[in-house]
């Protein structure tokens, strides 16, 4: 018998992990009005942007008119990635409700990302989180890299405890672990967790899988029997990493809901309104959307 919880929190990243890989750039006014349409499905979560240079992330250069022009609905948090200080300044400035720093558990991977080694790091995130708090803001923390990296391979479990202990210590309020390049399995997401257990405490984690070798779900499985009930998801599987190669969609959104709905797993979504935002995105973006709910509803409308 599967030892199921009756409630996951589901937290929405495709309009920032979702978009920042797409070789298109959606127009200011459609991410604006599929934000808004994703807050009108149930989310308690949306992460809506990213305050990097867009030198880096061009897709994401306008999170402050973004941020500027959403309707926040009342019980969500409207959350943005930032870097560094210039990138909290910038958040901080649109009234962001939270604030996400990230890291990878890949030295290398690290210096990729964010020209960085991983010690050099944490003095960085530490004034980011420090000041965040001061501003009244939660921070969450992810860490990149947790099953394998595209340069090192396979990443020791101490190294994962390492760096999400550090986070920890710097203040977050809640640790997201990243499957960044989608190699985990099952078996190995259930040793992690298992060590992790030993050290830290799951009411602060939540699990961030992709995809790119249909593993996802499986993996969702693992973690929910491990107490995991918070879980990152892109609607339509949008996304991926641009530092990593091969790092195709992140878990979908629509594809997890189904799932834990035909459990008997409270979300708190509207699969249909899901469905809305998905083909608006679909729309704009012009292209098929990688969940299999969406191949299923693609079939359908034709």
């Amino acid at each position: 018998m599967l030892d199921l919880p009756e409630n996951v929190t589901i937290k929405e990243v495709g309009p920032r992990d979702g978009l920042q890989n797409e070789p298109v750039e959606v127009p200011t006014e459609d991410k604006i009005a599929w934000i808004d349409r994703l807050s009108e499905a149930g989310y308690s979560y949306i992460e809506f942007s990213s305050f990097v240079h867009p030198k880096w992330i061009p897709q994401l250069k306008d999170a402050r008119e973004v941020a500027a022009s959403i309707k926040r609905k009342p019980g969500i948090t409207y959350a943005a990635l930032v870097p560094n200080m210039k990138g909290l300044e910038g958040a901080l400035d649109t009234g962001v409700d939270e604030v996400s720093v990230f890291m990878s558990a890949s030295d290398t991977h690290n210096r990729k990302n964010i020209n960085k080694s991983i010690e050099e790091t944490y003095p960085v995130l530490g004034e980011v989180v420090s000041e965040a708090k001061k501003a009244g803001k939660t921070v969450r923390g992810y860490v990149s890299t947790v099953f394998g990296c595209p340069y090192e391979g396979d990443i020791p479990v101490h190294q994962v405890v390492d760096v999400s202990k550090r986070l920890l210590d710097l203040g977050i309020d809640e640790l997201s672990l990243g499957d960044t390049i989608g190699v985990a399995d099952p078996k190995q997401v259930d040793t992690v967790l298992t060590e992790l257990k030993q050290q830290l405490s799951f009411n602060d984690l939540a699990m961030h899988f992709h995809n790119t070798r249909g593993m996802a779900l499986a993996n969702v499985l693992v973690s929910l029997q491990h107490g995991i009930t918070t879980f990152d998801s892109s609607l339509g599987g949008l996304g991926g990493c641009p530092y990593a190669k091969g790092a195709s969609g992140n878990l979908a959104t629509d594809d997890l809901v189904h799932m834990l709905h035909q459990m008997g797993v409270q979300t708190g979504l509207d699969l249909e309104k899901l469905e809305e935002a998905a083909l608006f995105i679909q729309s704009k973006l012009n292209k098929t959307l990688p969940s299999h709910q969406m191949q299923v509803l693609n079939k359908e409308r034709v």
